[in-house]
This record gives structure tokens, sequence and C-alpha cells, in this order.
């Protein structure tokens, strides 16, 4: 018996739910189908199906084997991909994850682009607004944002600068006034980005000009892990933000939101945060994994230049 083959079969079997329409897809005949099936529940000594007039399915052991045998396929598969994938030309299943909002404005944009000139690649984009463990969820590259040197376990690539600006509407200054200095945000309602670590009432943004620098404790009753969220009250009035340039430039430019501090850097903490892909070390010989980090640093450049003019 043909172990592997049958492996394959029994994972056939189960996801079409008899063994005709098995071997249909199998293009072999349903005898060949229930021997190796048979031969396979014989050499484990246990029923791995349950086998009705109308439908065959997984026993609690078949469902169990199952499991275990899809991961070794799934290896397999990628062992046999990488030998592909490290040669000149970009080829197979390229996995990405990024943050929700920023791969809806920056990365999305730019996928036909690079499906085009890599016609042998097919992507999968996940979307994770937290940090996504690579070699469990099987990703071949992060798009993240923050700080570079959080992930000294990887290789990682800066591709774009992340300038962010405090901004709020018309309405609101309207309202509350206008703080004159990041010092005045004190007494100023601020949505702020659930960064992890839990609720908290203040947070610290920070301003620098000059070689200067303030830090300022900032509070307000939304806090929110998705920008678009926090972008839309801003606009509806609720409040004042600190957002990337890259979600409220469009916004800026046509008046929609009022830009507070222009001659301050703004960041929400210390440390200078950018956008940078990240990938193991196992992916350093990956083609598909080089040609997508430099086309996104190209495409990304290109755009905040765009954005800056």
């Amino acid at each position: 018996m043909d172990k592997l083959l049958a492996v394959r079969t029994l994972l056939e079997v189960a996801e079409a739910g008899g063994f005709s329409k098995a071997a249909q897809r199998l293009g072999v005949a349903t005898s060949s189908v229930t021997r190796l099936m048979d031969s396979l529940e014989d050499s484990l000594g246990a029923a791995l199906l349950t086998r009705t007039p109308r439908k065959v399915s997984l026993t609690d052991a078949g469902i169990a084997y199952v499991e275990q045998v899809s991961k070794v396929l799934d290896d397999l598969a990628e062992a046999d991909e990488s030998v592909f994938d490290s040669g000149a030309a970009p080829v197979g299943t390229l996995r990405i994850s990024a943050p929700s909002t920023y791969s809806r404005l920056c990365l999305a944009p730019h996928f036909a682009a690079f499906l085009a000139e890599h016609p042998r690649v097919f992507l999968d984009v996940v979307i994770a607004d937290h940090f996504t463990d690579l070699a469990l969820d099987r990703i071949d590259v992060a798009v993240r944002i923050g700080r570079a040197d959080r992930d000294a376990n990887l290789i990682v690539k800066k591709l774009a600068d992340n300038p962010r600006h405090v901004v709020a509407s018309h309405a609101y200054l309207a309202r509350n006034g206008t703080p004159q200095t990041p010092q005045d945000l004190d007494a100023h309602e601020c949505l702020r980005f659930a960064y992890g670590g839990g609720y908290r009432t203040r947070q610290v943004w920070t301003f620098r000009r000059d070689g200067d620098e303030q830090r300022v404790d900032v509070r307000g009753h939304l806090l929110s892990n998705n920008l678009d969220i926090l972008l839309e009250s801003v606009v509806s009035g609720r409040g004042i933000a600190l957002l990337p340039e890259w979600q409220v430039a469009p916004d800026i430019r046509t008046g929609r939101v009022v830009r507070l501090f222009e001659q301050f850097d703004a960041s929400p903490h210390s440390g200078d945060a950018v956008v940078y892909a990240a990938y193991l070390s196992n992916r350093r010989q990956s083609s598909k994994v080089r040609a997508l980090v430099q086309f996104l640093e190209t495409r990304l450049r290109a755009s905040g230049e765009d954005r800056g003019s």
C-alpha cells in the first residue's frame, strides 16, 4: 500500500463525503478508493470511516488521524514549495499578514500590480491587528507598524516612514476651543489607539521640536484598536486623535479635519515607529519573499512621497 496515496485519498473521501465522489475527483475507479481505505484501516487497526448508504464520514479516530496527517502534508507541501521558490522566479503561495486599516488603504491598491509582475505567485492575505506568530500561523511576511527593533528574532526590513498627525474636526474645536500647545491637550477629550496591555485611562503622546521633547498625558472616553473607528469619531466631533499620515492626509487636504501642532513631530510613545516587513530566517532565500519586500518598499516609498507633495 502506498501510504502517502492512501492518506491523500482519505482526505478526499472525508471532504467529498463519499467514495464515488472522491473517485470522480481523483479520476480513479470507486472500487480502488474503497480497497485503499480498507487497507489503510487494516494497517492502523482502527476504523477511520463510518459508512452509510447516503454518506461516508470520519469516525472520532478518523478525525484525530486526519488532523495529524494534514499537518504532515502541509509541511511536505511547504518543503516542496521551498525548493521551487529558491530559484530566480517567485512561485507558489505567499501568505502575508497586515493590519486592517493599513492593508485597506496602503497595500490593497498594489496587490494587482504585484500579481501581474509575478503570475506564478498566489497571495493569501491575512488581516490581523495583532502581531501574528509567523511560525504558528505559517506567515511568510508580516507587514507591521511600530518599532522594528522589537522583532529581534526576525529578519526585518523598513518599508516606509510612519509620521503621525494630531487632528480634530472644526465642530469639536468650535465647541471646545483650539489647543495652542501640546500641554493643552490635558484639558481635551483625546481618542486613543489601544496598543495592548489592557485599558488605561491615560496615555502618553510624545512631541518633538528642534531637539526638545515634550511628553503629554492624554485621556478620554474612547479607546480602540481600530484606526477607522478613531478617525470617524474625530470627524463626528467626539475629540482629538493622533493618527498616521497615510490615513488622515486626504481628510486634512479636503478640510474634513484640522491638523494641530504642525511644527511638532508627534508619536504615541518615545520610540520612532515605522512600517516594516518581518519574516523568519528560514524565508531568507525565498524569491517570493524577496520580491514582495522589494516591491512594497518601492511602492510605499513612492506613495509616501505623493502624500507629502
